[in-house]
């Protein structure tokens, strides 16, 4: 299995101004493989510790934090000599060591010489929640579910990985069946490392439902677990509703799907926590597509997403037999997971910003709007083959953008004003506006 994101942790280790590092990202979407794996490729040396239940490191941390005294403890406990040149030291679950974290600074400030590389599933609610980090002491990483691109790579696809990489299109449009075949698993089977394995050794999809199904129970154990008891039901409620928000038309959130009568306030907390915890996208809705886009949000209105698109159809119930079923798979919930598989593939694209659109009257709905600061593209979404850009149509007349982007399952083309991306190549949209110098590559 190969993550990308291996890519940045060597720009990390290499850099002169290292910091020690974080890696946020959702329960089970391989933050420790990555971590571990990162050790193995580039260091003579690994020392691994879990912070959860470690009465040794909870007991070392917890008097002063002199680097010395906390490296010769550390040694100790691994029995394992720590060359800062070549040894990663890796600390997972640290949100379980509040003195761990704090002790990043003074790594930092007075030891930047050793490789500190950090993860936690709950990180997140660890940060927000009054622990003492210092801002400005360490870099941060977000590692996601597979990408579709890492899928294909993962069930022994590299050469069509590699094409997309490549963005060579006529290559691409002639095996384009077998890149539907794919996105189709993809849509089912989801980018949570343990269900991609699954499905690259068996090919069984009970079995990967199997997996997804103790996913999501360990995530409303966490709820229980980790969350203020009064919140608890709430946050269940609200996370239980977005296969439901996702399946109307028009996909913005409304509190009275997780309740009848629900009102904002009530579930602010809960929506805060899922989105700490990385277990949803929140895409807010924006009033005027101008950069920066950030100072015309619509703080009201937005759309929740989950952390993977697998994981949806699991919860909601989709079934085998629609991976069989030509196109029905794309028409499920109205287009709800396609929207979700797309969100999931501009959440890893580096430098772009996501948001949607709606006028006032309702009249013209964008799926969604990205920029990098430089320039605004519309994105519209569609689960098959239509070609229907009514909306689209509406937003160039008031805006005039310089270029928008339709997804869907027809190829890719470029028209007078409109780029076909195929959904199978949307993850790569920043580059193929860099190809036509609409988007800079940075």
């Amino acid at each position: 299995m190969y993550r990308f994101a291996i890519e940045e942790l060597y720009l990390w280790k290499n850099s002169r101004h290292r910091k020690p590092l974080i890696i946020e990202g959702a329960r089970q979407v391989g933050k420790t493989w990555l971590m571990k794996e990162f050790g193995k490729e580039a260091y003579k040396n690994t020392v691994y510790i879990n912070f959860d239940a470690n009465s040794q490191m909870a007991s070392l941390f917890s008097t002063d934090l002199d680097i010395e005294r906390i490296i010769s403890g550390i040694e100790l406990y691994s029995g394992r000599k720590i060359d800062p040149d070549n040894t990663l030291l890796i600390f997972d679950e640290v949100q379980e060591v509040p003195r761990a974290l704090t002790s990043l600074k003074y790594f930092n400030e007075n030891a930047p010489q050793y490789h500190i590389v950090c993860a936690g599933s709950l990180l997140g609610i660890a940060l927000h929640s009054g622990t003492s980090f210092p801002v400005g002491k360490v870099s941060f990483l977000k590692l996601y579910p597979l990408s579709f691109k890492e899928f294909l790579m993962a069930v022994g696809k590299e050469g069509f990985a590699k094409a997309l990489s490549k963005r060579d299109f006529n290559m691409i449009t002639g095996f384009r069946n077998t890149y539907v075949e794919y996105l189709k698993y993809y849509y089912y089977i989801g980018g949570m490392p343990e269900a991609v394995l699954s499905f690259s050794e068996s090919r069984d999809f009970n079995e990967v439902r199997d997996i997804q199904s103790r996913i999501l129970d360990a995530y409303e154990q966490d709820f229980s677990k980790h969350a203020g008891r009064d919140i608890v039901p709430r946050i269940r409620m609200l996370w239980n509703s977005i296969p439901s928000q996702l399946a109307k038309e028009n996909k913005k959130f409304i509190y009275g799907l997780v309740r009848e009568g629900a009102r904002a306030k009530e579930y602010e907390l809960a929506l805060m926590w899922l989105s700490d915890c990385g277990l949803i996208h929140k895409v807010n809705r924006i009033n005027s597509p101008h950069i920066p886009l950030k100072q015309y949000e619509d703080l009201r209105a937005f759309k929740i997403y989950m952390v993977d698109v697998g994981l949806l159809s699991c919860m909601s119930g989709l079934s085998q037999r629609t991976l069989v079923d030509g196109n029905a798979l794309f028409t499920e919930f109205k287009g709800a997971l396609t929207e979700q598989y797309v969100m999931q593939e501009l959440a890893v694209i580096k430098g772009i910003n996501t948001y949607y659109y709606t006028n006032d009257r309702g009249s013209c709905e964008i799926d969604f709007v990205v920029d990098n600061g430089d320039i605004v593209v519309p994105v519209e979404v569609k689960a098959e083959v239509n070609l229907k850009a009514k909306s689209l149509r509406t937003y160039r007349e008031k805006f005039a953008p310089p270029i928008s982007v339709r997804t869907s399952m027809t190829d890719y083309s470029k028209e007078e004003w409109l780029l076909n991306i195929p959904l199978y190549a949307i993850g790569e949209i920043k580059d193929c506006l860099a190809d036509l110098e609409y988007i800079g590559n940075r």
